[in-house]
């Protein structure tokens, strides 16, 4: 144990650091200016890592969170924090990720793109039911709860089988809270079971919510058993309940684990799928993209509106260029960026995707986009430039994980006069900034934060041919 330690600084990934002879100690669920006694969990020579156990004193800095299960679900990490500090430690972490890791020449960062809504920005929320629910520090002494109770909410932080019972969430607007309640409610009025993810057991498992821009409203209930007659009341009961859901969905999953790719949802009513629209601008297009219950998406539109402007601005497109989107996922950023492009070619390893992307494509009535299923590092051939043109401008928006060293490579030998690196993750953007260095500089720097009070953060990244 050490006690009464003051945290400094913010140290990233939703840490903060304290130092005790010169030893950095990095303490979760704290902020700058706090004065603690902390556990340790790990302890090495240079470094160690703790949790706090007792606040001495509060920092200035501190804000009330608004939300009741703040520091229990792990939703949101930072609703103690103004939002304008938030930003600010976001910022510094771009900026220190990318000289630490990165060791490239940097040019001066643009300031943080900020939300302008940091409440109810999610378009997309999974909730889970299950069997046993996280009980807080002090419940855990009183022997008159117990834990095996049927509840709806989201799975406790670092335990699988535990659920928050959430009564509001504030990351979606309503009548997100409103479903999961109301089913929550029904399926215990019918003595239903509720999924035991321990025992692979329970007819109620999760629900997915997608509330659109559009007004448009998609749901997706999940459940465990294949039960026609409990499916039927559940679905008939949500219809007549909720009418504002435009597409109702169920999906039956009797796996292990809840993963969607391989199963195939049910349309009970509705059209299967949900639109949103995104804007280029004031006086500029707006774009349309079909939604499905396997899509992805990104989940806050209206910060999604404004990392696709600066990915676009960041192309600088004349309407002479080739573009090729890599990793395109359904196509957004493609066809987002393509009324100022030649022709756009979009590669994806994930063949559902790219069918999304063409439906997309048509949807917007484009003509000039192409997009192609398979490794970039296989597509990218001689042949396949001679069919579709080298590209001028080259986008990538990897996963967390970042890009495949190869890929990195193949960039290099394309060699498009200009990169845009879209990242959610500045660590791995960093890694890869240093490989491509060898033939690129960097030219444009943007943080954009699309979570609000999460650690989480966007970058974009304009790269250019170094003059030889």
């Amino acid at each position: 144990m050490l006690e009464k330690l003051l945290v400094e600084d913010y140290a990233a990934e939703g840490k903060s650091l304290a130092k005790v002879d010169g030893k950095v100690i990095f303490i979760e669920r704290v902020v700058p200016g706090d004065v603690v006694d902390v556990r340790l969990q790990k302890n090495k020579k240079d470094w160690a890592e703790g949790m706090p156990v007792h606040f001495h004193s509060y920092s200035a800095d501190r804000v009330e969170p608004f939300c009741s299960h703040f520091g229990v679900c792990g939703g949101c990490q930072w609703q103690m924090l103004p939002y304008e500090k938030q930003l600010e430690y976001k910022h510094r972490q771009v900026e220190e990720t990318l000289k630490r890791i990165g060791k490239v020449a940097l040019p001066p960062f643009q300031p943080i793109l900020g939300a302008a809504e940091t409440k109810y920005y999610r378009n997309k929320i999974e909730y889970t039911f299950g069997n046993k629910r996280f009980l807080l520090k002090e419940e855990l002494a009183d022997e008159s709860i117990n834990g095996e109770q049927n509840v709806a909410g989201f799975h406790a932080k670092g335990l699988f089988d535990k659920v928050v019972d959430i009564e509001t969430c504030y990351l979606q607007a309503e009548p997100t809270n409103e479903i999961r309640l109301a089913v929550k409610a029904f399926a215990k009025e019918n003595n239903w079971s509720f999924y035991d993810i321990r025992n692979h057991v329970g007819f109620l498992r999760t629900m997915q919510v997608r509330l659109c821009t559009t007004g448009e409203l998609m749901i997706n209930i999940v459940v465990g058993e294949n039960d026609e007659q409990k499916i039927k009341e559940l679905m008939d009961y949500v219809a007549k309940q909720f009418p504002a859901i435009t597409t109702l969905l169920y999906t039956v999953n009797t796996k292990w684990n809840d993963s969607m790719f391989d199963l195939e949802p049910v349309v009970y009513y509705g059209k299967g799928y949900a639109v949103e629209k995104l804007s280029a601008g004031p006086g500029g297009e707006e774009f349309q993209f079909k939604i499905g219950p396997k899509s992805f998406f990104q989940t806050n539109s209206k910060q999604a509106e404004r990392l696709y402007q600066v990915t676009r601005e960041f192309a600088e497109l004349t309407g002479n260029e080739v573009v090729y989107d890599l990793y395109c996922g359904t196509g957004s950023i493609g066809i987002f960026v393509s009324g100022k492009a030649k022709k756009i070619v979009g590669v994806e390893m994930i063949a559902a995707a790219i069918e999304d992307a063409r439906e997309n494509a048509a949807l917007n009535n484009l003509s000039s986009a192409e997009f192609f299923a398979g490794d970039v590092i296989d597509i990218c051939n001689d042949d396949f430039f001679s069919a579709h043109g080298k590209p001028d401008v080259i986008i990538t928006d990897p996963p967390r994980a970042g890009m495949h060293e190869k890929l990195v490579n193949k960039i290099l030998e394309i060699a498009a006069p200009t990169v845009v690196y879209v990242s959610c993750n500045p660590a791995t953007q960093a890694r890869d900034l240093n490989v491509l260095d060898e033939k690129y500089e960097v030219t444009k720097v943007q943080p954009v934060d699309m979570f609000p009070h999460t650690h989480h953060i966007e970058n974009v990244v304009q790269l250019k041919l170094k003059n030889r």
